[in-house]
């Protein structure tokens, strides 16, 4: 694995979550081992950890509130920080300047939600010339109703967000995959 040129991207898992209306513990422990493990597995090859939070200037996203830290029970130790409010972390950051300045070209993205601001950041990436490595199993999302009154469970969520990346936008990964580099696939 070229571990120079990577870095693991670690957005909005938060504490701020656990104080929306549509919270749910369901999968939680699945994706705090698989972030972990993500975390563990690139701190061992020295792959650089940026972790992102989601900010506001009021509510549960504001700094203020005590809750944009990382969610527990994660123990996250990121080279670099980034404070975002809007869905991708590449917008009104400097985490596009830092990534060029350390030569960052591939990421590896997981995080909270999966379809929203995981997704936007890969995509955004994406365009910006950056490879990307989407790891759906260290994402997490939650269930959501359409327009047409249709409940989409997270799984649901999960499969179709890997549809509209793959081969587009990212390489879906698995935790296990991403640490063995793209060319172990």
């Amino acid at each position: 694995m070229h571990t120079r040129d990577t870095a693991l991207i670690i957005v909005d898992a938060q504490e701020s979550f656990r104080h929306r209306p549509f919270w749910s513990d369901t999968d939680v422990p699945a994706f705090v081992e698989h972030v972990q493990s993500l975390h563990d597995g690139a701190r061992t090859r020295g792959i650089p950890i940026v972790q992102v939070f989601h900010v506001a200037d009021e509510g549960v996203f504001s700094p203020g509130s005590g809750l944009v830290t990382s969610l527990s029970p994660l123990v996250i130790d990121p080279d670099i920080v980034f404070h975002k409010k809007r869905h991708s972390a590449l917008l009104g950051t400097s985490l596009d300047a830092w990534l060029t300045k350390n030569g960052i070209r591939r990421l590896i993205i997981c995080g909270i939600r999966t379809e929203q601001c995981c997704e936007t950041t890969a995509r955004h990436a994406f365009d910006c010339g950056y490879l990307v490595d989407y790891v759906t199993e260290a994402t997490l999302t939650f269930a959501m109703t359409d327009r047409h009154g249709h409940t989409w469970s997270p799984s649901d969520i999960k499969a179709r967000t890997e549809l509209v990346l793959s081969r587009r936008f990212a390489r879906i990964t698995t935790v296990a995959e991403t640490l063995l580099g793209p060319g172990a696939m």
